[in-house]
């Protein structure tokens, strides 16, 4: 039999009083909400509340990848109107702010500029993991130079962005815990180009990898020996699109006796985390459009959408 001595928030007419909450039962809450929630919505509830979501702790790990329900459609109009962008970099500089320097962890998506990642980098170095995805307009010198400030990292995933040959070796020396890697490069140039640059800086100067994931490179068969050669931890090797590869004979035999978990260059790309259109010739000048426009979830009539209602529809 249910005991009749229920808590007064449990009692029939009760309703919770969410300020009062104790304090570690409202953070873990206000954790998985994502930063723009926290910061446009939930810590202008209550005072309590802001004083939970200004707490440094809240902000260990800052997931800026998904916008929900709306995730293809904000891509679409970031791309048309500069002022949401820009919106979004202020928000994630308040989020870096908040962090008070404890940042381990940084998840951005498709509007970061050399600006924003120098703001980072100068603010965030015991940064253990960080990726960034679907970013052409950052520079391979400014992010050379944010990596090369985050000597504890661990964890780098550069996707569509610029980062390579003489630029991974300066990041794989300075940064020496760094055992994941996954460098993707579908969309960024000919599929067909030959070159071990990026292999050969793997190769000299990551030796503690575990984890490599290189989509769409272009290294040959000398520069896969290379890293087999040189990383000797590797057990988790992601060779998908890299067409220049000829995964047989003794290759094939050595990457199968090594890594415990091997994808292929023709393996399935369903579960690529990103919008990519895999091409077998150069991408067209209206790429980055057509990744989102072919997309089931796309919804064309957003393109119609007048400028002054975004806010509006994306609750921002």
């Amino acid at each position: 039999m249910v005991s009749s001595s229920l808590t007064p928030v449990m009692e029939e007419g009760e309703c919770i009083n969410w300020a009062e909450l104790p304090y570690e039962l409202t953070s873990s809450i206000l954790r998985r909400l994502g930063p723009i929630d926290i910061l446009e919505n939930a810590q202008r509830v209550c005072t309590s509340w802001r004083r939970v979501c200004k707490d440094p702790d809240m902000w260990r790990k800052i997931d800026m990848r998904s916008f929900g329900d709306k995730e293809y459609e904000i891509e679409i109009i970031m791309r048309n109107f500069g002022y949401l962008a820009y919106k979004l970099q202020i928000m994630f500089r308040h989020a870096v702010d908040r962090s008070q320097g404890g940042l381990v962890e940084i998840d951005l998506w498709n509007f970061g500029t050399d600006s924003l990642l120098n703001y980072i980098a100068d603010s965030s170095s015991n940064l253990r993991s960080l990726k960034l995805a679907l970013m052409p307009t950052i520079t391979i010198e400014v992010l050379t130079e944010a990596l090369v400030k985050l000597p504890l990292l661990e964890e780098l995933e550069v996707s569509n962005c610029t980062l390579w040959g003489d630029s991974l070796k300066v990041v794989g020396q300075s940064c020496p815990d760094l055992n994941t890697l996954k460098l993707h490069r579908c969309g960024m140039g000919p599929p067909r180009d030959v070159s071990d640059d990026d292999a050969l800086a793997i190769a000299k100067t990551m030796h503690g990898l575990r984890f490599l994931q290189l989509v769409g490179n272009s290294l040959t068969d000398a520069g896969l020996n290379a890293i087999l050669d040189n990383c000797p931890y590797l057990e988790h090797l992601d060779l998908r699109q890299c067409l220049n590869l000829n995964l047989v004979g003794d290759l094939e035999k050595r990457c199968s006796e090594r890594i415990k978990v091997l994808r292929r260059p023709n393996d399935s790309t369903h579960d690529y985390p990103y919008d990519v259109c895999f091409y077998d010739a150069d991408p067209p000048e209206d790429y980055y459009f057509i990744l989102v426009n072919d997309h089931p979830r796309y919804d064309s009539t957003i393109s119609g959408v007048v400028f002054d209602d975004i806010f509006d529809y994306l609750n921002l």
